[in-house]
């Protein structure tokens, strides 16, 4: 081995870490630039309603400060109030997920690998997916009462139809050849499932799985709204009968920043699943 080639290895081995580090800050970088210009319309807002608050430009009772809200969040978090409410809530909002979203998951492979059972359940499904949550309830508690087993299953009922539809269309958007591959190569039915119709789907049924997210969560809004003596949303409704208006603010805000917080869930998994895609970020 020459000299030359003895010295030339470390200078290669540096010059390349150096790359990654710089590639590394310039990542960091590049998330807190997205994080600050994410920042600065609520941080704008934030800032405008406490001048106003402070001034007394606006009634109290109407639109309470962002530190009385802020206030009113530390008396209700340092009581266990606030968290034995939101346990409830996320409780009700998960059940209610798994069924309705499994069952939504499960129609849609159904009905979107085999037409007689889309022939036979797909115009009842879209006839109910047209029944708003408002129209449904009242016979939710005639039917069910008060209890848990009401409340589940509104969220359910609004948690199936994105899945169901997303799934079912992922399953249709598929290229028709693969499945000729597949039969030429003699897939089972449950390799067709796995190896083909599951990947093929896969962005649809993600994008389902975000949709399904949110409408269950606002399911719960209503579900909680219509009579219950637990979770954020009776918390909002109690407080309101007080006027109250800081703690109804809390209880928006929590179910704001949870619903954020289960749809980045899903964006990541996008990101990690479907990395694979070659799409045009804007």
């Amino acid at each position: 081995m020459s000299t030359t080639e003895t010295w030339a290895r470390p200078v290669v081995t540096a010059a390349g870490t150096k790359g990654k580090e710089a590639g590394a800050d310039n990542g960091r970088k590049e998330k807190w630039a997205v994080f600050i210009r994410g920042a600065i319309f609520p941080a704008a807002v934030l800032a405008i309603w406490q001048i106003a608050g402070s001034l007394e430009l606006v009634n109290k009772t109407l639109l309470p400060a962002p530190t009385a809200i802020a206030q009113s969040f530390w008396d209700l978090a340092a009581s266990g109030e606030l968290f034995k409410h939101l346990q409830i809530s996320v409780y009700r909002a998960a059940v209610g997920f798994i069924l309705g979203g499994g069952l939504g998951l499960l129609f849609g492979i159904m009905t979107g690998l085999f037409k007689r059972v889309e022939h036979s359940l797909d115009p009842t499904v879209q006839m109910l997916r047209m029944i708003p949550h408002l129209a449904i309830t009242p016979l939710f508690i005639l039917w069910f009462g008060f209890g848990e087993l009401s409340k589940i299953l509104l969220i359910a009922k609004g948690a199936f139809f994105p899945l169901y539809v997303n799934t079912f269309l992922g399953i249709r958007n598929a290229d028709s050849k693969l499945f000729d591959v597949a039969r030429i190569l003699e897939f089972s039915r449950w390799k067709q499932i796995t190896r083909l119709v599951i990947p093929a789907s896969l962005p649809n049924v993600l994008l389902g799985l975000r949709l399904s997210l949110g409408v269950s969560w606002l399911g719960l809004v209503v579900a909680e709204l219509m009579g219950s003596s637990e979770g954020i949303g009776y918390l909002i409704m109690d407080a309101r009968q007080f006027s109250q208006t800081s703690i109804v603010f809390v209880g928006i805000i929590i179910f704001a920043v949870v619903g954020k917080a289960t749809d980045s869930l899903v964006r990541y998994l996008e990101k990690k699943l479907l990395k694979w895609r070659d799409t045009y970020n804007g």
